[in-house]
């Protein structure tokens, strides 16, 4: 693995991790809220939490440049369709009004400023002062960015992979075609097998020089 693709993963973890604990403390405070009112909570809020909950962990578990971080690349992949699922569940809850959604006023917002321990009606953000807005979009851009970095650190594992592992097959084959390998020299023959070979060889051409008479086998007449 090169230093640059080691500093970048770094660096994408520290996102992620920072992302992650984000999302999870402002969600997490809201649902403290809902909780304190007593209040049903939101699935999709729930969801995210799991989510974020999951990918602190996962980042710190990552974080160092070693292979198995860079093996983990179908993970990092999971983690990315998970957070964009939970970016998709969540905007589509204010869609384009954002801190101007029924939902914002009537819920985030509502919970977030401890509006419903003082007992008023609420017909619009105006109502609660935009209260928690901030928040709110601060959820949305870190659960967009998150996935986003999760998204690159898929790329650079599996590339870092591929390369690791094409590295890896040229070595083998240079090691393979290699001229100047060590072969195991064969061990010295016996002395006296070589005589006897010699000796063997030596019969062998006597009895087949020209002009010595021919035995002829048995049963030719």
């Amino acid at each position: 693995m090169s230093v640059a693709a080691r500093v970048f993963h770094v660096l994408l973890r520290i996102g992620e991790f920072i992302s992650s604990v984000i999302v999870l403390g402002l969600i997490g405070r809201v649902l403290y809220m809902v909780g304190q009112a007593d209040a049903s909570t939101d699935s999709r809020l729930i969801y995210t939490t799991v989510i974020a909950s999951i990918s602190t962990i996962f980042s710190i578990i990552f974080v160092l440049p070693f292979l198995y971080a860079f093996l983990a690349f179908p993970m990092d992949f999971i983690m990315f369709v998970t957070w964009l699922v939970a970016f998709c569940l969540m905007e589509a809850l204010t869609g384009i009004h954002t801190c101007d959604a029924f939902w914002y006023w009537n819920y985030w917002g509502f919970y977030w400023g401890g509006i419903w321990r003082r007992n008023i009606v609420v017909h619009g953000p105006a109502d609660i002062n935009w209260v928690g807005c901030s928040s709110w979009k601060s959820v949305l851009a870190f659960s967009f960015i998150v996935s986003m970095t999760y998204l690159l650190s898929s790329c650079l594992g599996a590339y870092e992979c591929l390369k690791y592992r094409e590295v890896k097959r040229g070595r083998l084959a240079q090691l393979h075609t290699s001229p100047g390998l060590i072969t195991k020299e064969a061990p010295p023959a016996d002395p006296e097998a070589r005589d006897v070979r010699d000796g063997a060889s030596q019969v062998n051409n006597e009895l087949t020089a020209p002009g010595l008479p021919q035995q002829e086998p048995l049963g030719a007449y």
